[in-house]
């Protein structure tokens, strides 16, 4: 039923999931608006780290199963894995959802499928279906044909580590929610195609509000033990061997506490839930705005040891201060800075009016919206030799390997733990 499949946005899991349904010799059109990501993938290659998926793609483009383009071509499927993020006061952003409709919406033909797997706000799969009957007038869609629709709609969400990406969409279980029976059913059987985990059917928005539980459960967590460095250091607790302690207990399992939240999922998701329903989501919320201050707590800290070293020299401003921050990415040992709490801290403090020397070994050169800011892509070991003070963001393996010479610093702020190993 499934032969030709059309993967709209090529990232960090649309690429992952052409490539997978390729590889189980299904014809996938890739359509991505990055003319460079689409000229890499139809060489073979990849833009983004992620392990395994090189080797994948390298044998789907050259067996002829995998193809990337810019436009929109027939298909009998199309699935949709677009960025989803938040405007201005936390506001969600479906722009990137409504110009996926807009541009499939004339290759479209009866009897196709529409998957959306972007995170999204409840009851965005309905819209993207109202965008989609708008453009195509001469086809039925579910919400005014139901079951007997020419193009059925569905939502299945990712639930995937960043690292782990190949094997966790092969073994994981996938929640699909059709926004008819039909819907439901044509989605398990193409997903049926690679994923071994259980396929299980619900509905479209309880399958959009189980994506967004599932990470608002986790920055739930993760808000506890933010919330916990700041109490222990308040009091001059040692809040990594706290946690390691209290994690003794049977039915305790306290998560790390870091510089923040980052990446696409658990550090923009709750709010969609917060968008929509304000006054019910009120830990939901608490728990965005204690992950939201820790980089500014952060910053604090690093101004204090600025402080000091400045009262130790006299004659130095602000702009012959160095600062190295150790990690970007928003988890360690992967080159994702989106949303990237270690981000936000590296410009505060280039903000002051310092030199930053960044490492962030999974990078080869600093983002496009990070240069100019002050802050320099630098080697461990230089940065470290040149840095009046270190400040540990993010725990990357790397890092981990070079403990004893970081901990010789003078001046180094660990917000995560390194120095726990």
């Amino acid at each position: 039923m499934f032969e030709t499949l059309s993967m709209i946005g090529l990232g960090y899991i649309g690429l992952p999931t052409a490539t997978l349904f390729a590889s189980r010799r299904k014809k996938v059109i890739g359509v991505d608006v990055n003319a460079y990501a689409v000229d890499t993938i139809n060489q073979g290659r990849i833009h983004i780290v992620e392990p395994e998926l090189d080797m994948l793609v390298q044998a789907a483009v050259h067996g002829g199963y995998l193809r990337a383009t810019l436009t929109p071509e027939p298909a009998d499927a199309f699935l949709i894995a677009v960025p989803t993020p938040f405007l201005e006061g936390n506001k969600p952003d479906l722009s990137y959802i409504a110009d996926a409709a807009k541009a499939i919406a004339p290759v479209l033909a009866k009897g196709n499928l529409v998957i959306l797997e972007s995170t999204s706000p409840v009851g965005t799969t309905e819209q993207l279906a109202q965008w989609l009957a708008e453009a195509r007038p001469d086809l039925r869609f579910p919400q005014q044909a139901g079951e007997e629709a020419d193009i059925q709609v569905a939502y299945c969400p990712e639930r995937v580590l960043p690292g782990r990406v190949v094997h966790e969409l092969v073994s994981n279980d996938r929640v699909i929610g059709g926004m008819t029976q039909k819907a439901t059913e044509m989605s398990i059987e193409l997903y049926r195609v690679f994923v071994e985990g259980a396929l299980v059917p619900t509905n479209a928005r309880t399958a959009e509000m189980c994506k967004l539980t599932e990470n608002s459960f986790r920055d739930v967590n993760i808000a506890f033990a933010n919330e916990l460095s700041l109490i222990c250091d308040r009091l001059n607790i040692n809040v990594w061997e706290l946690i390691s302690l209290a994690n003794r207990h049977p039915r305790v399992n306290i998560l790390q506490p870091g510089a923040g939240v980052g990446g696409h999922c658990i550090a923009v998701d709750p709010w969609f839930i917060v968008d929509k329903t304000p006054e019910e989501a009120r830990i939901v919320r608490l728990a965005r705005e204690i992950n939201d201050y820790k980089p500014e707590w952060v910053v604090e800290k690093v101004k204090a040891a600025i402080a000091g070293v400045l009262s130790l020299r006299p004659d130095a401003c602000m702009a012959d201060i160095k600062v190295a921050c150790l990690g970007l990415a928003f988890k360690p040992d992967i080159d994702d800075l989106r949303e990237s709490p270690a981000v936000g801290v590296a410009k505060k403090i280039a903000s002051l009016g310092c030199k930053v020397h960044a490492v962030e070994p999974n990078i080869k050169e600093l983002p496009a919206k990070l240069q100019g800011t002050g802050i320099e892509l630098s080697a461990l070991g230089s940065a470290m030799a040149d840095a009046d003070v270190v400040c540990v963001l993010v725990k990357h393996c790397s890092f981990i390997e070079q403990v004893t010479e970081i901990r010789k610093h003078a001046q180094c702020i660990d917000v995560v733990g390194l120095f726990a190993e």
